[in-house]
Order: structure tokens, then C-alpha cells, then sequence
């Protein structure tokens, strides 16, 4: 199986990036998977929604070419993987705009001109690996870890039929914890396709979407 692993953050030496290698390496450890990592910033991606994004988006025009790209990119993994720092308390601009744009109407999702609903990406498993400054009493205290799972896991993914299958806050990375995130970073990879190696899936790719 094969994991696309989606790294946000402008710096290529950052623990941001150490933690999306070492994920790589998990997976890639038993020998029967691979992984891909796609470096947004190096590559330039241009996170704006555009004209061309909004008539695609009311199936008035074909989606833009760079979007396409990332669309075959997640078409040929089993599992998505999104590693980024934590920016006010979300993701950092560019991904967000990555999400506007490639998670399109017709690909992740069908809305009918009736208002009907279709979720498009059921086989897809999803792993999220956020990296933040503050500590998890900070996370907890003030309600962002929940607000942020409500926001990007319920309110992306379970949109689009999507499984998150993880959904770690790798948190007070300014202080001693980087050497043990690197690491479980690497254990997550390695558990990545558990559950699917064992029968632990096999949801159906479109569904209807209900509230």
C-alpha cells in the first residue's frame, strides 16, 4: 500500500520535516509499503482560490492543471498524511489553501444542483500529525485540541467520507520532546496500514452525507 505524505512548512531542516521522514521511514520499514513525501513549500504550490477554482467548483470548467496533479497524487495512495505546524491554531495558510483547492467539488464530494450530497473519498485513510509550540495542558485547557479535531477531521474529512485514522498533537516541540516526536513519528508510520492489513476496512468510495 502507499501513503502521500503532505508536509506544509518552509524550512527542510525543521522538526516539522524530521517527523514527516521519520513517518516515511515507519512506513516504509516492513518492506510491503511505500510513501511519498509532497514538500508544498519547496514546490511552490499556490495556495489562493482562484477564478479557475470557482468555476470548477460549479462544474462550468475543467479543474486547473496543478490541481489535477494533486488529485492523481492522493488517486494513487491508500492513506493521505498531513504533517504541519500548528499556526494559530490551525493549519498553516498554505495547506488550508491546498484544501480549498484540490478537496473539489466532483472529486471529494458531489453536490447535485438539488443540494444533494455525496462524500467521494470513503476509501481513503487519513493520518494527521500536527506540531505545536505550546504544551497539551495548554491544548486542553483552552478546548483547541477538540476544536481543531472538529474542525479538520469531522468538518474536511468525515465531509468526504475520509477515515482519520490518526490524529496526533505533537506538542511543546520548542522544549526537550523533538528526539521522542522523530520517534513516534516513526511508530505511527509503522502502524499505518494495521488496520487495513487486517480487514479493518473496506468502507464504500461514495456515500451519501448525512447532516
Amino acid at each position: 500500500m502507499h501513503a502521500l505524505i503532505v508536509v506544509s512548512h518552509p524550512d527542510s531542516e525543521s522538526l516539522t520535516h524530521a517527523v514527516a521522514r521519520s513517518f516515511a521511514e515507519g512506513v516504509g520499514q516492513s518492506g510491503e509499503h511505500t510513501a511519498e513525501i509532497a514538500d508544498i513549500a519547496a514546490e511552490g504550490f499556490q495556495p489562493a482560490f482562484i477564478q479557475a477554482d470557482r468555476a470548477a467548483y460549479f462544474l462550468q470548467k475543467p479543474l486547473p492543471s496543478d490541481i489535477l496533479r494533486e488529485q492523481q497524487r492522493i488517486d494513487r495512495a491508500d492513506a493521505l498524511v498531513l504533517v504541519y505546524p500548528v499556526y494559530w491554531w490551525s493549519f498553516p495558510g498554505q495547506l488550508k489553501g491546498w484544501i480549498d483547492r484540490v478537496f473539489s467539488n466532483g472529486w471529494a464530494y458531489d453536490e447535485a444542483p438539488d443540494g444533494t450530497l455525496g462524500k467521494r473519498l470513503g476509501r481513503l485513510d487519513v493520518h494527521l500529525i500536527g506540531m505545536g509550540g505550546a504544551d497539551g495542558g495548554t491544548y486542553a485547557r483552552h478546548g483547541y485540541d477538540k476544536a481543531m479535531r472538529t474542525q479538520i477531521d469531522h468538518g474536511i474529512f468525515d465531509f468526504c467520507g475520509a477515515r482519520v485514522v490518526t490524529s496526533e498533537f505533537l506538542l511543546d516541540v520548542n522544549g526537550q520532546g523533538g528526539a521522542a516526536h522523530v520517534v513516534t513519528a516513526r511508530a505511527l508510520g509503522g502502524n499505518a496500514f494495521a488496520k487495513a492489513a487486517s480487514g479493518g476496512t473496506g468502507r464504500p468510495e461514495v456515500a451519501e452525507l448525512r447532516g
